[in-house]
Order: structure tokens, then sequence, then C-alpha cells
């Protein structure tokens, strides 16, 4: 006869309503429950393997920064040349430390906009 592991204990934790909303959406991301996802995340980081999580979302959002980086550049350089302009180096410069300097911030935007936008094609189906 095979023995059925009941989950008999809790565990509980405070957090804000900001940090509530966003454990539902990645909850909601992988289509379970807040329990659900948090008993797993909770078992996985217990076995390491939430490091695993966090240095591929590390990976994500330097990838991501750096393409948003890359294409500010980009734009701007066309809509000059567009207009019968030419960049000088001092300008290329300007234009590669500016889109640098918030590339993590655009980045992280536009991760979570793709996280949120997930979620809802989910809620939808």
């Amino acid at each position: 006869m095979v023995k059925l592991s009941l989950r008999t204990k809790s565990i509980g934790t405070k957090v804000t309503d900001e940090e509530y909303a966003e454990l539902q959406r990645a909850a909601q991301t992988g289509g379970k429950t807040l329990g659900e996802w948090c008993r797993e995340v909770m078992l996985k980081s217990s076995n390491g393997g939430a490091a695993d999580t966090a240095v591929a979302g590390a990976r994500a959002e330097a990838l991501m920064a750096e393409v948003v980086a890359l294409r500010a550049i980009l734009l701007n350089v066309l809509f000059k040349q567009s207009n019968g302009e030419r960049l000088t180096a001092e300008e290329m410069q300007r234009l590669i430390e500016r889109a640098d300097s918030d590339k993590l911030r655009k980045a992280r935007e536009r991760l979570l906009q793709a996280q949120e936008s997930e979620g809802q094609r989910k809620e939808k189906s």
C-alpha cells in the first residue's frame, strides 16, 4: 500500500502590497496559485535551484540591457543619417554614454512589461 505524504506544516511571512503584487504576477506567469508557486520556489531554493534561477534572470537582464542600449544608439544614428547629418566622434560617444546610463532601468521595465503581458495572456486562456 502506498503511503500518502500529507502537507501538515505551514510557513508564513509578511510582505508589502508591492511585494505581494510582484509575487502574484510571478505565480500567474507560471500558471500557479500563489501558495503553489511559493512552495515550489522555497523548495527549489533549499536545493540550490533558486541560485540557478537568479543567475538566469541576471543574464536575461544583462542581455536585454545591451539590446536596449544598442537599439537606442542605432535609432539615433539612423535618424541623423536619414536627415542627411553626419555624426562626429564626440556625438557618437555621447550617444553611447546616454544609452549605457539608463540601459538597465529600461531593460528592467521591458522585462516587467513582457512578464505582465505573458500573465495577461495566460489569464485570458
